[in-house]
């Protein structure tokens, strides 16, 4: 009986020796040697993997630039312009510089601008509340509160602010990577591009109900009178479905805009205060 047992042992052991050994020839023979550069674009990236590139992560970024005739159509928001030239250098390419961008929460509806008409007492999602319905006051565009983008954000650059019940951003922490963008159902939250000195100019609301309606709903909500439009000299201001846009492409941040807005929707960002004009002397007076 001892003998039977040592014996089905020796032949598994012989087995396991021999497959050993057929499977290490099979992958000898049939290993695809990695590109050595995929490794050093690799050590180069910040190692986020955090899908802001459109790739699967920072392995997959790197195999994919390296295996690209050029670097058109890559970019990692996390590392920004340094880290892309420093892998155009590495793989011997070149790559234009791109204007760093930042996450903007279009929505004014804080609790002072925008009053409850109902409380939601259900799990606490953005995703789950917009699903069962259009939300706890009387604007169905705006921010829910709930934080999903906050919980999406792998740079803690996002949080909801507990006494406005609005999402805000931090933009010294937040790299572009647009994952809270993707996590908010009211699609409030978009990446625009950082402007000179980090300075810009945009419509933070996304209200499409008619003026009067938007108004009720919101003190601060973009009632569409296109005012904005009329007063910009560039043409950077568009009025589609009652609500007004700002193309940051072609917006020269003269700010006449935010000075027309009846409702202060359009908020300006980073700007010094202007300065305050001193009341002309009375010419009886001179």
């Amino acid at each position: 009986m001892t003998g039977t047992i040592l014996f089905t042992i020796a032949c598994l052991v012989a087995l396991g020796l021999l497959f050993a050994v057929v499977l290490y020839f099979v992958a000898q023979k049939f290993k695809v040697e990695e590109d050595p550069r995929i490794a050093t674009v690799e050590s180069i990236l910040p190692g986020a993997n955090c899908g802001g590139c459109g790739q699967a992560g920072c392995h997959a970024f790197a195999e994919n630039v390296v295996k690209a005739p050029g670097m058109d159509g890559f970019f990692c928001p996390v590392g920004g312009n340094p880290v892309m030239t420093k892998i155009a250098e590495a793989l011997g390419r070149a790559v234009e510089e791109k204007a760093p961008m930042v996450a903007v929460v279009r929505c004014n509806g804080t609790f002072a601008n925008r009053p409850r008409t109902n409380e939601y007492d259900g799990y606490a999602s953005c995703k789950v509340m917009a699903a069962l319905y259009a939300g706890d006051t009387g604007c169905k565009f705006g921010c829910l509160g709930k934080g999903d983008c906050e919980a999406a954000c792998k740079f803690g650059a996002i949080h909801v602010d507990p006494e406005k019940g609005v999402a805000m951003v931090d933009e010294n922490k937040c790299t572009a990577c647009g994952a809270c963008v993707k996590a908010c159902p009211k699609g409030i939250i978009e990446l625009r591009a950082k402007g000179f000195k980090n300075r810009r100019v945009f419509v933070s609301c996304i209200n499409k109900d008619k003026g009067a309606v938007a108004r009720k709903a919101c003190g601060a909500a973009c009632i569409g009178c296109g005012k904005c439009a009329k007063t910009c000299p560039f043409g950077a201001i568009t009025v589609e479905n009652n609500v007004a846009y700002i193309d940051f492409n072609v917006c020269k941040m003269c700010r006449k805009c935010v000075a027309e807005c009846p409702t202060g929707a359009i908020h300006e960002v980073n700007f010094p205060p202007k300065p305050v004009e001193k009341p002309k002397p009375d010419e009886e007076n001179v």
